[in-house]
């Protein structure tokens, strides 16, 4: 008799051990708060004989609501899971993903879901609670958000079932293997086009940009918008169709843009959770969705210590697909990026004139140096536009300094480098050399509105 009380004390020691690791099956915290008091009974009760028949039968009445507890949970799980999604998101963009869980078991579950998040994904929300019946069907939706671009597999679902009373959970995971692509922002194409239809681009801070000498050929009629030149209403048409019209003309076309893209070390920075190779993914690809708009070619070369992806100018209406493809495994790497290497293939195969936009960022002379030299050659032959990201870490320091001793020098420092930093812009502008000089999340406004000044000052 005084040896039951030690028994049930091992018993829920090592029972519980026993089940995690054949089962799966984990006691909670609300099991320990239960029996915690009985198990102390328990050992008061070896030291005390007179207690024990009352210690004996708490604790078989414990032992009977663990084990009434349990037993669901040892009956065989038939769940069938099926993701439902999209196999290709936006860079730091919601993604809707569906998930079906069809309950083949004679068994009511109740159960927390939470689908797999492979490295640098986050989900909202991370997991939910579901009822779910005997054959029956519950469905699980949450956004999954990437702060890395790149190719992804979502692996598993994972369950952990609750039994009613609460005191165990199971954990099980079924196996649902879907591969999902991350491109930089495609979203911002979308709403470009909506604000564009709706004479609102304005919104997104791109500009009206006034041509000097209009083109003269005459494209289509349309119905009049907001902001278009009263001199280009067609009257005849207008009193034809009883509705304001204007004739619409042709912009210069055939035109080539072509985007070096820096990925090397100075490239590497990050602000909210983007690199600066991020951005000016983002950047590249809305300018060239408003190129391939106005029907001018666009090419790409990515590089750092050497040429990593070239892609052909070209104006088809599926050159955005192969711009997407060439960017979205693309990333930064730690190394020095060689100039040289990227303008000679530049020379070598974009040869017809063209807006060479070079996206990189200025820490050091010598790269200042190389940056300036390389794009004074291309002045004449090409239009080169020079886009440098600001850090935002270095224009904080100089603008906002402290009087402590480390900070201020920290400060100074900032304001000397940004010193040096606007003497090199103003070099380089001094050599006809058009600039963009902007923060990475401010850089697309800046960028298209630059090119489309060119377009109307028919700089190329």
């Amino acid at each position: 008799m005084e040896f039951l009380p030690w028994l049930f004390v091992a018993a829920i020691a090592f029972v519980p051990l026993a089940l995690a690791y054949f089962g799966k099956i984990f006691p909670t915290l609300r099991w320990l708060i239960i029996f915690a008091p009985i198990a102390i009974l328990s050992v008061l009760a070896a030291a005390n004989p007179r207690i024990a028949v009352l210690v004996i039968i708490l604790d078989v009445m414990g032992v009977a609501i663990l084990a009434a507890d349990l037993l669901p949970l040892l009956r065989p799980c038939k769940l069938r899971v099926r993701r439902l999604m999209k196999r290709s998101a936006s860079l730091a963009k919601p993604h809707e993903v569906n998930v079906e869980i069809d309950n083949d078991s004679d068994s009511q579950w109740k159960m927390d879901v939470r689908d797999d998040q492979p490295d640098g994904m986050t989900a909202t929300p991370d997991s939910t609670r579901i009822v779910l019946p005997s054959k029956k069907r519950a469905q699980f939706q949450y956004s999954l958000f990437s702060n890395r671009r790149g190719a992804f597999e979502l692996q598993k679902v994972y369950f952990r079932l609750h039994t009613w009373l609460g005191l165990w959970v199971r954990l099980v995971q079924r196996p649902v293997v879907d591969s999902l692509r991350v491109y930089p922002d495609m979203k911002q194409l979308s709403e470009y086009a909506v604000l564009a239809k709706t004479n609102r681009l304005s919104l997104i801070g791109v500009r009206k940009t006034r041509r000097i000498g209009q083109d003269n050929n005459f494209e289509r009629l349309r119905d009049y918008a907001d902001g278009d030149n009263y001199r280009h209403i067609d009257w005849r048409s207008t009193a034809r169709r009883n509705r304001l019209t204007v004739k619409q003309y042709q912009a210069d076309q055939s035109q080539r843009i072509h985007f070096m893209i820096d990925c090397g070390r100075m490239m590497t920075n990050e602000y909210e959770g983007l690199s600066l190779v991020d951005y000016a993914f983002n950047s590249m690809l809305m300018l060239s969705y408003v190129a391939l708009h106005q029907r001018d070619s666009v090419g790409l070369t990515c590089f750092s210590d050497r040429v990593h992806d070239y892609v052909p100018s070209a104006a088809s209406g599926r050159h955005m697909n192969r711009l997407l493809h060439a960017t979205y495994d693309r990333f930064p790497s730690f190394v020095q990026s060689r100039f040289d290497l990227a303008f000679l293939h530049l020379s070598n195969h974009c040869r017809r004139r063209s807006m060479v936009v070079l996206i990189t960022n200025v820490i050091d002379v010598l790269s200042a140096n190389q940056i300036t030299d390389y794009l004074s050659n291309l002045s004449g032959r090409h239009l080169p536009i020079l886009v440098l990201l600001r850090d935002h870490r270095i224009f904080d320091y100089a603008d906002y300094p402290d009087m402590d001793e480390t900070v201020l020098y920290r400060s100074a420092a900032a304001a000397e480098l940004l010193t040096w930093r606007n003497e090199v812009l103003q070099n380089i502008r001094q050599k006809g050399i058009l600039v963009v000089d902007a923060f990475p999340e401010q850089l697309t406004a800046p960028l298209v509105n630059q090119y489309l000044e060119a377009k109307s000052r028919h700089l190329l």
